[in-house]
């Protein structure tokens, strides 16, 4: 899930380069969310894996 993150956080630099505000908008608003999904499931990874030991 990081990886399609710092896909469409690239996407979205490219696209702001370029000029196209709605595209790099739309990617850089994707990344964040898959960025804050990434982050919730990495701290419950961690403390489901503190439990069982």
């Amino acid at each position: 899930m990081l990886r399609w993150t710092v896909i469409f956080l690239v996407v979205a630099i490219i696209a702001a380069i370029f000029g196209f505000g709605g595209i790099a908008a739309s990617a850089a608003g994707i990344a964040k969310v898959l960025f804050f999904i990434f982050i919730v499931l990495f701290v419950l990874s961690l403390i489901m894996g503190r439990k069982s030991v």
